[in-house]
């Protein structure tokens, strides 16, 4: 095992427990807060320091101020009265401290992330105000993605010129009254809490006056105590945040309320505030009130578990309920008589989605960009499953996720996966190998989950960016885990059941589980010898060779049923199963026609967690306007709804309204639009276009290479591709043949191809790369490229 560079870890035997090296801070600073034993849950906290810079000089645009902040829970920072972060630090941790056998419901103590922000804009020479809002949570939650220090604390570290600015006893400290206790709340599946805010005892919040604004009295105000400095239980030690400070998007007004409707005076009725589209907000109002009366936010999700309940003060007021929620309709109860000066919402999410798909059927347009949302909003600390009841990591929807964030999402999405792919291996068991299915706080393996996540999760990580390093972290738990599954006489291997052996929520009696989660495995195998083979380890290349090959002849052998595969062919006609055998090339390209019409266009028993993998292998098959048919029909009942924005968690609809495992847009860029890669880190790609009956199809790949834009419209005579991509990149571009029979093609007005085989003028950036009947193809280096084919 390689050397630890880290003051807490001692040599452990390589049991499937590789602690991650902390950050390279120099930690002066302490973790600072009121006086506590323990932390008492759902509590707020003011910090505030004045500092004097004497080498600060505002002018300089070469002087660059980075802080280091973190916090158990969240924090709002100001500098200046200025804010500079809204809700910053994260969730969770980056490893546990130390090796430990997984127990569910039983957190292992964990390290804790902090967030480098440039503050450099925001100081000024002088006297400056620095000023947190911390908000312990105390509470793990029932999904576990949280794990608490039992304690609540801040720290604050940055280097100005030779002075260093540090959070320890001189910090003044003062527990936020303002914010009162929650009554036991129905639903403690998350970690955080609802907001009861009396802003009778508020300090000026909001306001010219309020308490993170310079030279605000605090004078009153307690010193802060001195929780020690890094590396110290309970927090632990430090490491780097792998995903950058959320983006603020900023206050909006609701979309049927625009500043030219206030002021107003309430009826006392719900006012139902829309958004233009479903997102994780903090509700905000402005409102003119005499004292005591109570209002009420909530948003329109039946299993939304964030509330908000406020008290007034007299006279004008403003608020923003820092607990975010996820809602397309916010609804605000307010008391009859109050005069209301404005409803808005702040939207915040991890970087941003600048992926995008359109063609001239509207349906599909709309069916990609609901899935985007729904991706979107699963995506904040950590990969989520629905930001509404749980918030929880299940590694199943995450590998779901992955399917369609490299056409979605930029580098903070990448690093979100990154992230989920480190913790859930760093919270693995140390003695059986297990990595669970939820995590990091929780541990339940799902076995089809674990798989899923090796293929569709690691590998495709690694595939889309080339972090060599993340997948040498998680290769040997990679292989341990998948060493603990046995194998019968035949080559199929011995069902491992788990915490919970449950594979989808499609009708459980149609559910093939020896023929998927053979399937799946033999995807994991594959994956695995993938990553030994990309960061040079043959140590386990005989394992992976002699079970890939005994798997595949045995399910050949055993579950091949004439027409479909089966492990009970009176029982099971399992259109999971049949998909999966085809994408994971356990069928035979001659088996996937009778594959499609006996089983994946009569069956349709997937839930949304296995229906995008259905459409991916019918296109695979060649059967694209089948596939399309198939997710029309699925999911008609939602994309034809106007209100929706997102994808529900079941089929036709039900469930929360917007669940991560969505991804019907996988198969409209990958086969569709045609784009996928063909070497690691999008270096080679190939764009393949299969129109169906589309006459014009448009896909944005923001990928690791930077964007890659494709057009393409056709008419009778003539198909017009335009494309621009990264320099440095090449593609093979592909012209279909099925529309009529194509004569000369240009590149750019160039001549670069003629049917007759007379010689053209060959373009420097185009080379003819043969064709098959399906496609004429060219390898075209990146730039900005017109290709007209008539």
């Amino acid at each position: 095992m390689k050397k630890i560079q880290t003051l807490l870890f001692l040599f452990l035997p390589l049991i499937g427990f590789i602690p991650i090296t902390a950050g390279a801070v120099n930690w002066q600073a302490e973790w600072i807060w009121t006086p506590q034993k323990i932390g008492n849950p759902n509590t707020w906290v003011a910090l505030r320091k004045e500092v004097e810079l004497n080498d600060f000089n505002s002018n300089d645009n070469e002087q660059k101020v980075i802080a280091y902040i973190s916090a158990d829970t969240k924090y709002w920072l100001w500098i200046n009265g200025e804010m500079v972060v809204f809700e910053g630090s994260y969730t969770g941790g980056p490893s546990p401290v130390k090796a430990s056998p997984r127990v569910d419901y039983f957190p292992l103590a964990s390290h804790k992330y902090y967030d480098s922000v440039n503050i450099s804009k925001y100081l000024k020479p002088g006297k400056n105000t620095i000023a947190a809002l911390g908000w312990y949570y105390g509470a793990n939650g029932d999904k576990g993605t949280h794990i608490s220090a039992r304690v609540a604390g801040f720290i604050f570290q940055a280097k100005v010129g030779e002075q260093t600015i540090i959070s320890d006893a001189s910090w003044k400290a003062k527990e936020h009254n303002a914010y009162q206790p929650v009554e036991k709340e129905k639903h403690r599946r998350v970690a955080a809490w609802s907001v009861n805010y009396d802003a009778r005892k508020d300090m000026n919040d909001w306001s010219v006056d309020a308490w993170y604004m310079p030279g605000y009295n605090d004078t009153s105000w307690e010193t802060a105590k001195s929780l020690h400095r890094p590396p110290r239980e309970p927090f632990n030690q430090l490491f780097p945040s792998e995903i950058p400070i959320l983006n603020d998007f900023g206050l909006a007004n609701c979309s049927n309320y625009p500043a030219s409707k206030f002021p107003f005076i309430s009826d006392g009725k719900i006012f139902k505030c829309k958004l233009d589209f479903n997102k994780n907000v903090t509700p905000y109002f402005d409102i003119e009130a005499d004292a005591g009366l109570k209002l009420h936010v909530k948003s329109n999700m039946r299993l939304n578990t964030i509330q908000t309940y406020y008290t007034t003060k007299q006279g004008r007021q403003q608020f923003e309920s820092l607990s975010w929620m996820n809602a397309r309709v916010i609804e605000y109860t307010i008391p009859k008589g109050i005069k209301v000066h404005g409803l808005k919402y702040r939207w915040t999410g991890v970087g941003s989605t600048p992926g995008h798909f359109e063609s001239d059927d509207e349906w599909y347009s709309r069916i990609w960009q609901m899935a985007e949302n729904t991706l979107y909003i699963c995506a904040r600390d950590n990969f989520m499953d629905t930001p509404d009841r749980e918030r929880g990591l299940w590694i199943g929807d995450v590998a779901d996720q992955a399917s369609y964030l490299f056409y979605s999402m930029d580098k903070p999405g990448r690093d979100l996966l990154k992230k989920a792919i480190k913790v859930t291996m760093a919270f693995s068991d140390t003695e059986d190998g297990v990595f669970a299915g939820l995590g990091p706080g929780r541990f339940r393996e799902l076995p089809a989950q674990s798989l899923q996540f090796i293929e569709q999760g690691v590998w495709h990580y690694y595939f889309n960016t080339g972090d060599l390093d993340t997948v040498k972290y998680a290769y040997p738990f990679v292989h341990r885990y998948l060493s603990l599954w046995k194998k019968q006489e035949n080559g199929l291997i011995v069902l491992r059941n788990g915490h919970w052996r449950w594979t989808d929520w499609g009708p459980q009696e149609t559910v093939d589980y020896d023929a998927i989660h053979n399937a799946l495995y033999y995807s994991a195998l594959v994956a695995a010898r993938k990553i030994a083979v990309a960061i040079g380890d043959d140590t386990h290349m005989a394992f992976y060779n002699q079970r890939i090959d005994e798997l595949k002849q045995a399910y050949q052998e055993t579950f091949w049923q004439d027409g479909f595969f089966s492990s009970n062919p009176k029982k099971f006609k399992d259109d999971r199963a049949n998909a999966i055998a085809i994408l994971f090339d356990l069928a035979k390209p001659e088996q996937y026609q009778q594959i499609v019409d006996n089983v994946l266009i009569p069956n349709q028993f997937a839930s949304p967690h296995f229906e995008w993998m259905v459409y991916n292998a019918m296109a695979k098959a060649g059967r694209y306007d089948d596939a399309l048919t198939r997710m029309k029909s699925r999911y008609g009942l939602q994309v034809d709804n106007p209100a929706l924005s997102t994808l529900a968690e079941y089929l036709p609809k039900g469930g929360t309204e917007n669940h991560a495992w969505n991804a019907p847009s996988t198969v409209l860029s990958q086969y569709i639009a045609g784009i996928k890669p063909t070497s690691v880190a999008w270096k080679t790609f190939q764009i393949l276009p299969n129109m169906a009956h589309m006459k014009r199809v448009k896909q944005l790949v923001p990928s690791v290479q930077g964007d890659i834009d494709f057009e393409i419209t056709r008419t009778n005579s003539e198909i017009n591709l335009a494309l621009s991509s990264p320099v440095g990149t090449n593609a093979v571009v592909g012209i279909p043949k099925e529309y009529f029979v194509i004569s000369s093609v240009s590149l750019n007005g160039d001549l670069v191809y003629q049917a007759t085989g007379s010689q053209t003028d060959q373009h420097a950036a185009i080379k003819f790369a043969g064709e098959d009947d399906k496609f004429l193809k060219f390898e075209i280096i990146g730039g900005d490229w017109m290709l007209k084919a008539k």
